[in-house]
This record gives structure tokens, sequence and C-alpha cells, in this order.
């Protein structure tokens, strides 16, 4: 567990990353190598979840390398479905990251969360829901891997 204190913000005790995948940790359905080796280090600090409805098929493959959980959509509502999956892991204890319309509730849900704007844009809801918005994947990740960052941006 990783406890970062932000002053005149929040006093976080973080055992869970959930990323969402494409979009977020993926584009096209593929990681980037840059993010494979950012993903690595986040693995070694973290129990990371990647939750998808896999759109593009790829994920396990993508994936099997890495000491992670990866979680596929079924239910006919994915934004209901990560926003619970956040609360049965803890949300006290969870950071989440995504960019999409069903990642909303997910981000209001988790202790912290991260928006992305990346080459699939943000769903502007989403984006309002975030504590942070980053513009790469990388830039997030290295948030909770270096957490000095992350206090720089929202301590008061």
């Amino acid at each position: 567990m990783q406890k970062i204190a932000i002053p005149h913000y929040a006093e976080l005790e973080l055992a869970h990353v959930v990323l969402d995948y494409n979009g977020t940790l993926a584009s096209n359905g593929i990681v980037s190598e840059e993010t494979r080796q950012t993903l690595s280090q986040l693995t070694r600090r973290y129990r990371v979840h990647v939750i998808t409805a896999d759109t593009f098929g790829t994920v396990q493959k993508e994936l099997e390398a890495f000491d992670l959980e990866v979680i596929i959509l079924s239910s006919s509502d994915h934004t209901k479905e990560k926003s619970q999956f956040i609360e049965r892991l803890g949300a006290a204890q969870t950071a989440a990251m995504g960019n999409g319309n069903n990642d909303r509730l997910m981000l209001e849900s988790a202790a912290l969360s991260i928006a992305l704007m990346g080459s699939e844009g943000c769903a502007v809801e989403t984006m309002q829901a975030a504590d942070i918005l980053c513009g790469s994947i990388r830039d997030a990740m290295e948030l909770l891997i270096y957490p000095k960052r992350l206090i720089a941006t929202l301590r008061r």
C-alpha cells in the first residue's frame, strides 16, 4: 500500500490501480513500447487491473507479460460495471484512469482519478469527474510511480 499525503487535499492509501484499456492504456488495441516500460514499473508498486470491452480483441495478448489482472466487461452497462468493480476492490484504496464516457462513474468512485486526453480525446463528463487530467498514459502512471509529482499538482 502506497501512502500519499497531499497537503490540504487528501491522505491517500492506494493499493490498486484500475486502467481502462483502449484510449487510455492502448491505442487501436496496441500498447506502445514506452507505455510497456512504465506499466512494468507501476505493476511493481500496485495491484494493477485493466478493465475493458476489448474492442480490438488484443488485450490478453498485449498484456500477457505483465503481472496484472485483465477484466473483460460482460454486461450491457459498462459504465455501471466499471464503477461496481472499483467498489468491490475498495474505492478508498483505488486510483482509476480512463478517457471515455463509460469511465466517468469509475473515476467518480475512486479515491484518486486521472482522465487521459490522448489521441481518442476525453469525454467532457469524464474529464470533469477526474482529479487530474493528463496528456499521456505515461505521465499519468508516473504520477503514481513518483508521488511527489502528484502532491505538486493537487496540494492546496
